[in-house]
């Protein structure tokens, strides 16, 4: 009997891939081809609905550390985004087209896993299910998950950025640099003081979309709308995406009272995500509020901003660290529904899980992952009783700290810190490998 997967995003193509890797028959069900949500614009396979950037890639830093130990664990999702690269600086950004493409090329030509385009809205009554629908699970698929024993399920709202299109860009305003000249990889619209307080203050009273049950305290802080920092006060975003630290303008040697960055979307460079903004300011709105920017004043948008609804599962006490529900053994959850938070973690989940799973389904003991390394201190936190339960990006926070033996000073340096912890995880890491090779082998 085949594992069924629900929902084709990054955690349900990871863990169908991680399935099939280790010899398990997948059934992944993906509802776009019959019906897309209001984000979705593609018709591939793991989408990225927001933006195109998975964040850091050094190991200072904890989404880093994530993106390593997944490169070692096999991940679908870090082999094609690592091919996918655009330049970013110091992050790991793609061609969203291109990654999407190569996720759906894979999964779609792998002999052990079948996928089928179309709805799920019931829970399977039979067999390992890994429901891995995502923050846009539909309302049918819901309901069916709030049935479930034991289990509330909550909301938060999330929002896209706006793409404009390069050759739209006014680029005798606009410089070419990255932060602490780590490259040339980010487009920046330089604002002085009088520019940006016009610029604040068009941001506070433009017109927004009405979005159903919308508060500010239900906005991941992450992704909240530039308009809604906006409002805190007029150098909140200054200080926020706005803030210029680590750019000097090459044209008068020095720091822009505010800079707006614009990241590169695709591999040739002709579409720019505008990093920070998103938002829920109508279209209309959009253009106008957004044309005030130094260079963008005719530029023109690939994609306008969208808000939307995403739903989390109230995981501790329901899901164990393994993301398996304590109540009925033979289901799985997977990626932000469980409420972590980013790209890399919802695939991060889909990995442990496709793991997991495919060692269960062959009688061995699955690989545990401790809360010395990213992946297994993610897993830990969603399955740890907590009152005040939110999404949660990776950090170093929820990494166990470095054991300081007698006579020794803690490092006080937390970029040194934090390399550190990465080595460690990342050894640990080596040894799980080791052991499941040895086991496989047996």
């Amino acid at each position: 009997m085949s594992v069924k997967v629900i929902g084709g995003g990054l955690a349900g193509c990871e863990a169908a891939w991680q399935l099939a890797r280790h010899g398990v028959h997948v059934d992944l069900y993906e509802m776009k081809a019959q019906r897309k949500t209001p984000a979705q614009h593609l018709y591939t396979l793991a989408e990225l609905v927001c933006s195109n950037s998975l964040r850091s890639d050094r190991l200072s830093n904890a989404v880093g550390l994530l993106k390593a130990e997944m490169r070692k664990l096999g991940s679908l999702i870090m082999q094609v985004a690592d091919a996918t690269s655009v330049p970013a600086g110091g992050a790991l950004a793609v061609d969203r087209i291109s990654f999407s493409a190569g996720i759906d090329k894979a999964i779609r030509e792998h002999p052990l896993i079948t996928l089928h385009e179309e709805e799920v809205t019931e829970i399977p009554s039979e067999g390992t299910v890994i429901i891995a629908s995502g923050p846009l699970t539909s309302d049918s698929l819901s309901d069916a998950i709030g049935c479930l024993p034991g289990l509330s399920t909550l909301h938060f709202y999330d929002a896209a950025a706006p793409i404009v299109t390069a050759d739209s860009l006014d680029m005798d305003k606009v410089f070419c640099m990255s932060r602490y000249d780590r490259g040339a990889d980010y487009l920046n619209c330089p604002m002085d003081r009088d520019t940006y307080l016009q610029f604040v203050h068009a941001l506070q009273t433009a017109e927004t979309v009405p979005v159903h049950g919308f508060e500010e305290k239900s906005v991941f802080e992450g992704c909240m709308p530039i308009e809604s920092m906006a409002k805190r006060g007029d150098m909140a975003i200054a200080f926020g995406p706005l803030k210029p630290v680590g750019l000097k303008d090459p044209r008068t040697g020095k720091e822009p009272f505010a800079v707006v960055q614009l990241r590169r979307d695709n591999f040739s460079g002709s579409l720019y995500n505008i990093v920070g903004f998103q938002t829920r300011l109508t279209y209309p709105e959009q253009r106008r509020v957004f044309g005030m920017i130094p260079g963008l004043e005719n530029a023109e948008f690939a994609r306008l901003g969208v808000m939307h609804r995403n739903t989390f599962l109230n995981s501790p006490g329901f899901l164990d660290d393994t993301y398996r529900v304590i109540r009925q053994p033979r289901l799985y959850f997977a990626g932000q529904i469980t409420g972590v938070e980013g790209y890399v973690e919802s695939a991060a989940s889909g990995l442990l899980v496709g793991l997991t799973v495919a060692w269960r389904e062959q009688g061995k003991q699955p690989p545990h992952f401790s809360g010395k390394t990213a992946i297994g201190a993610m897993a830990r936190y969603v399955s740890t009783p907590n009152k005040r339960f939110q999404p949660m990006n990776c950090a170093f926070g929820l990494i166990d700290a470095l054991e300081i033996k007698p006579g020794e000073k803690r490092i006080r340096n937390k970029q040194e810190r934090y390399e550190k912890i990465s080595e460690r995880a990342l050894a640990e890491l080596d040894a799980v490998i080791a052991q499941m090779e040895q086991e496989s082998n047996a």
